[in-house]
């Protein structure tokens, strides 16, 4: 490919679309003034990918305000369904928030991040403003780290080097040396922890799931007050609990 050519990507008007879906997200819904300002472009550029996207139907526009559109949701389901094997996680899932009465989720590695691809919460759980879809730091979270340490060494760089190690709380880890540390400690104990890495005063455990080839499929979670997760007996509760359900998931994938 040539220079010139490279030299067009990233296309700018796509990536001016995307960030007014992105602000439109942050936002909740908001005005033409308030998205070219949130985003950083002309009141008229703005009105053009506005009215552009309302057509394809992705933005709804409503008492002068514009949101996104269930169309979104459409997309969202068709990438949870693309992966058959991300079938047999979902009732694993709900099974082990209703067991822990606490928050459970499962992640995915992206683009070097960790996204929440399906997440129940058990009787007793704290809600966190976290959705199906969200994005987190990979060194910020149990089911990251679970999945750091069961990626190639060379894929593991590659994530620092594009991401960084940025701070989320006191707790983060931002330093390499130590987050290579805790990597081995994880892969010997077989379960990860955050301990206010990414919440304060949550605490957390996950579990890698390998697929039918030993590649980390994704990890498992369970996160909840430290004051309540944070003792022995309820971590060895909550270990095995998650061990022996990846386990299974594990076994599963190895028979399709």
């Amino acid at each position: 490919m040539s220079s010139e050519k490279r030299s067009n990507i990233p296309v700018k008007s796509v990536v001016k679309m995307f960030s007014i879906l992105d602000s439109l997200q942050e936002l909740d819904s908001a005005g033409l003034s308030t998205v070219a300002k949130h985003v950083g472009i002309s009141k008229t550029t703005a009105y053009n990918h506005l009215e552009t996207l309302e057509q394809l139907e992705y933005v709804v526009r409503q008492d002068g305000e514009y949101h996104l559109g269930f169309r979104l949701l459409d997309l969202g389901g068709y990438v949870l369904s693309r992966d058959p094997r991300l079938s047999l996680v979902r009732p694993k899932v709900r099974e082990i928030a209703m067991e822990t009465e606490e928050l459970c989720q499962f992640f995915v590695e992206e683009h070097g991040q960790a996204i929440i691809v399906f997440r129940e919460v058990g009787e007793n759980a704290i809600e966190t403003r976290t959705r199906l879809g969200t994005r987190l730091y990979l060194h910020q979270a149990t089911a990251g780290k679970a999945i750091l340490a069961n990626l190639p060494e060379g894929r593991v760089q590659e994530i620092i080097d594009k991401h960084g190690l940025p701070q989320k709380t006191e707790q983060t880890i931002t330093d390499i040396d130590r987050l290579s540390a805790e990597l081995d400690e994880i892969r010997k104990r077989g379960y990860a922890f955050d301990q206010e890495e990414h919440i304060k005063r949550m605490y957390a455990i996950g579990v890698p799931v390998r697929d039918s080839e030993n590649s980390v499929l994704g990890a498992l979670s369970v996160a909840g007050p430290s004051h309540r997760i944070k003792n022995e007996e309820r971590v060895e509760e909550i270990s095995e609990l998650l061990l022996g359900v990846a386990n299974e998931l594990e076994l599963s994938l190895s028979l399709r």
